[in-house]
């Protein structure tokens, strides 16, 4: 029986792409079927479009500015996702609001460095999502895999993982301890999309046991 082909992948990113860094060890190691067909940055400035360049990964930069409406920027995001014949986007740091069309529904995939609907939303990212969690004093923490709908971190989650939170935390020592787990926690949930596991019922994602491996 031949091997499934691996899962077309589009990266939108916005820093300096540790996330996208990690899936493409994950691929390079066999660890992830998939294959990262483009990577679409906020900005010029991103860090991260080195490792497309290095991978020789076509990259492309859209800026959010540029478009006077949510529509006309949510069409230069995703007209070159299925010009590449992408089945699933994956958002790395992503720090965009962009809207999803109708048919990515369910195809866009989120990772949040902490356990939503907790610190999550417009403005808690990076350290100010672990800096907000130490202010509450919660005693864990963790990151949550989701698929992306059009409101901040929002759409039904996926997969969480957790971390404690300790005495001494600092917003960087919390941060790279639930850093640890997203490197783990996305490539799972890109893996169960990729053989067909996960289906989707009002805000609850079922994950269903190994399956025939056809793509949703």
């Amino acid at each position: 029986m031949s091997e499934p082909s691996p899962l077309p992948l589009a990266v939108f990113i916005s820093g300096g792409g540790t996330t996208l860094k990690n899936l493409l060890d994950k691929i390079a190691a066999g660890e992830l079927p998939a294959e990262v067909k483009l990577v679409i940055s906020s900005t010029p400035k991103a860090g991260g479009l080195r490792y497309a360049h290095e991978a020789n990964i076509p990259a492309r930069v859209v800026e959010k500015k540029q478009f006077s409406t949510p529509e006309a920027y949510r069409e230069a995001m995703f007209a070159p996702c299925r010009e590449a014949g992408v089945r699933l986007v994956a958002m790395g740091g992503f720090l965009k609001h962009v809207l999803i069309p109708p048919d990515f529904e369910h195809r866009v995939v989120n990772i949040h460095p902490a356990l939503i609907p907790a610190f999550c939303g417009h403005g808690y990212y990076g350290q100010h999502v672990h800096a907000a969690a130490l202010e509450y004093g919660v005693k864990v923490s963790g990151c949550t895999v989701h698929f992306v709908d059009n409101e901040y971190d929002h759409g039904p989650i996926i997969l969480q993982r957790t971390v404690p939170v300790l005495h001494d935390d600092t917003p960087q020592k919390l941060a790279a301890r639930v850093f640890e787990q997203e490197c783990e926690a996305f490539p799972e949930a890109i893996r169960l999309f990729a053989a067909g596991r996960l289906r989707v019922e009002g805000r609850t994602v079922i994950v269903h046991a190994a399956s025939s491996g056809d793509l949703p």
